[in-house]
């Protein structure tokens, strides 16, 4: 079954993750630290974790299979739900893969070094109203994608 999972307490694109999936007849998880307001009905879910460090995360990876999808800003969860064959997507609509996950990374080792140091400051882009067009796209194209390889068509 292709599900989707959201590392929900910062994620900026529950609303366009709930279009998508509603019109695709996909069931949501949200995995928060703390309540939040879901839509009404059936197909989301929202999974309260411990206020542990990375709790919502070793949910998700613990939940996920292969071929479902995972929506997270989260480098070392992105590789950690890659390895389950998860697909995983960004918030901006960057999809991480075995291919790129290396490079990513070790980027994010580089600019934590250099914070450190005192180099590099800063954090993340704003995010933008493209990134919002660039993820809806991109979440409906891997959807299709699982749909393809699986042969099951546009809806379950």
């Amino acid at each position: 079954m292709l599900d989707i999972f959201v590392d929900a307490d910062a994620c900026p694109v529950k609303q366009e993750v709930y279009r998508v999936a509603g019109r695709h007849g996909l069931q949501v998880t949200l995995a928060s630290n703390k309540s939040m307001r879901t839509p009404d009905g059936n197909r989301v879910k929202l999974v309260v974790v411990s206020d542990g460090l990375d709790a919502a995360d070793d949910w998700i990876v613990e939940q996920a299979g292969e071929d479902d999808i995972v929506i997270t800003a989260d480098i070392l969860m992105v590789a950690r739900c890659i390895e389950k064959k998860a697909l995983v997507l960004g918030p901006t609509g960057r999809p991480f893969t075995e291919e790129n996950i290396g490079d990513i990374l070790a980027t994010r080792n580089l600019m934590a070094e250099l914070r450190e140091a005192g180099i590099e400051g800063g954090g993340p882009a704003p995010f933008k109203p493209k990134d919002r067009s660039r993820f809806l796209h991109a979440l409906d194209e891997m959807i299709l994608s699982v749909r393809r390889k699986r042969g099951t068509g546009t809806r379950k």
